[in-house]
């Protein structure tokens, strides 16, 4: 039941981001000369790496599903020991991973307030900072589930499937995340 009300829940973010993605074409259509001028200044092989960060987070966060539902919540052997890696070490990657994403898009936002494109300076601006400011919003929540999830695990005395559940919900929800911004990057980035 979780797993369908998470989905559930996404399918209504979902629609919530398609509006975003209809004001920012709408708002292109209107404006093209102003999007040439102001995506000239985006810097696309730092977005891409910082892309690439999130994406591949993706694939940390499940790893620490699949060991979740083998019932390993922390890892066997060294550290340096990938393969025997459990929930708690995949989750703390991903969460640095989004971390770093994060940081990023901050850095990314400083560069071209910088610049001169801010929220009031231009239709431009206004649409860019509510696109990505709102999966930023995202983002982080993700990254606070991921710090419950993993307190949790030291908490608890046992781990159990409810706890199993949790990890794939926020699991859920991160692939979410990730797969918004892919949609993001393309229309914002690529698509000038």
């Amino acid at each position: 039941m979780v797993s369908v009300g998470t989905i559930v829940w996404l399918s209504s973010e979902l629609m919530f981001f398609a509006a975003l993605f209809a004001a920012y074409f709408t708002i292109r259509a209107v404006s093209p000369g102003l999007w040439a001028q102001e995506t000239q200044l985006l810097n696309v092989p730092f977005a891409s790496v910082n892309t690439t960060v999130l994406v591949l987070s993706s694939l940390t966060c499940q790893l620490g599903v699949f060991a979740a539902e083998r019932g390993q919540v922390g890892r066997t052997g060294s550290v340096f020991q990938v393969k025997g890696w459990g929930l708690r070490e995949w989750f703390v990657l991903t969460y640095l991973m989004g971390a770093v994403f994060i940081a990023g898009q901050a850095t990314e936002y400083v560069s071209l307030m910088q610049e001169g494109v801010t929220i009031p300076s231009s239709a431009y601006g206004s649409v860019f900072y509510l696109t990505t400011g709102f999966h930023g919003l995202h983002v982080t929540g993700g990254l606070v589930a991921f710090l419950l999830v993993i307190g949790r695990t030291f908490v608890a005395r046992k781990f159990t499937h409810e706890q199993a559940v949790s990890a794939i919900v926020v699991s859920y929800y991160w692939h979410f995340v990730d797969v918004v911004w892919i949609g993001l990057f393309a229309t914002i980035y690529l698509i000038q």
